[in-house]
């Protein structure tokens, strides 16, 4: 053999035994780089769907933001869900519950900045950005990610944060997968409606995203999300109120929403629809008549028993 066949047979070598290594132990592997958008101080299940992404090995969580959920009642109302409405700064409530989760989990590593106290433009419209730490370190990440490489982001609130970055920053827009719960979708009619907690909070961020061209968008509409529903006494039985993170799980119903028997995961039926693909199935629709997209791409089915048990599986690793 001589010495060109010996340094081919050597390259060889390497390169099975680099495809069994990351075989074996594909964590070695390049992970997905992931950014969780959550208007968490909301309600209670954005804290379900935010330990089970942190709890997941084969994405690369690379931020944690917070998202406002004004919105009108905050005005009229004495109570907001358990909160008193006076002096309630509801940016500053999901930032103090991602700090929490963050610090419980040993994870206080991961970027978790402020996001917007506000929606984009104004009441009457307008696509002027809502600065923010969190567009800003959006817009950081995404610039540095090598070619090929996409930031996928989730949103569980108002989309002020993600649409603000791109205002900011257009030049992102190549490098980053937006995955958002919000809206509602008729299937058998076909018929989009924005008459929609989350997407009021900011239409305008909302309809600025439905006009751009050439952005990956998917969005779970409501009724996708409603079959995944967790029962208040099962989910009582299942926390260990010993486990810090779990306790902290148990709480937020016992505290938020103890007159509910059952709840609705809305949040996190948008986390494990993207973290399980094989349960979910997506559907390329006409976007909303108004807007300048043609298609958008919605999550149209989930297996709601395969995300739960998946979500208790995971909880206790």
């Amino acid at each position: 053999m001589n010495t060109e066949q010996s340094i081919n047979r050597g390259l060889i070598i390497h390169l099975i035994l680099a495809i069994l290594l990351f075989a074996a132990f594909p964590s070695l592997a390049q992970k997905q780089k992931v950014w969780l958008d959550s208007d968490t101080g909301n309600e209670m299940d954005d804290l379900y769907a935010i330990v089970r992404l942190l709890k997941d090995p084969s994405v690369d969580v690379v931020g944690l933001s917070s998202a406002h959920f004004n919105n009108p009642d905050l005005l009229v109302f004495e109570k907001w869900n358990a909160y008193e409405t006076e002096g309630l700064e509801t940016m500053e409530d999901s930032q103090r519950l991602n700090e929490l989760i963050l610090n419980t989990m040993g994870l206080e590593s991961i970027p978790h900045p402020k996001g917007a106290d506000r929606q984009i433009g104004r009441a009457w419209g307008g696509s002027e950005p809502r600065d923010s730490p969190a567009a800003q370190e959006i817009i950081k990440i995404a610039k540095a990610l090598p070619d090929g490489e996409k930031l996928d982001i989730l949103t569980l609130g108002a989309l002020t944060n993600i649409a603000s970055a791109i205002i900011l920053a257009p030049d992102i827009l190549p490098k980053i997968r937006v995955f958002a719960l919000g809206a509602k979708y008729d299937q058998n009619k076909r018929a989009w409606s924005k008459n929609e907690f989350n997407i009021r909070n900011d239409l305008n961020a909302f309809d600025y995203l439905l006009d751009l061209k050439d952005f990956d968008f998917t969005v779970m509409p409501l009724e996708t999300a409603l079959p995944l529903k967790f029962d208040r006494d099962e989910t009582y039985q299942k926390t260990d109120d010993n486990i810090p993170i779990e306790k902290i799980l148990a709480d937020r119903w016992r505290e938020q929403n103890p007159q509910d028997k059952t709840r609705v995961m809305w949040d996190l039926a948008l986390v494990q629809a993207y973290l399980l693909p094989q349960h979910s199935e997506t559907l390329l629709v006409n976007s909303p008549p108004e807007n300048k997209s043609f298609t958008v791409k919605i999550y149209s089915k989930i297996d709601q028993d395969a995300l739960m048990e998946d979500f208790w599986t995971y909880l206790k690793k």
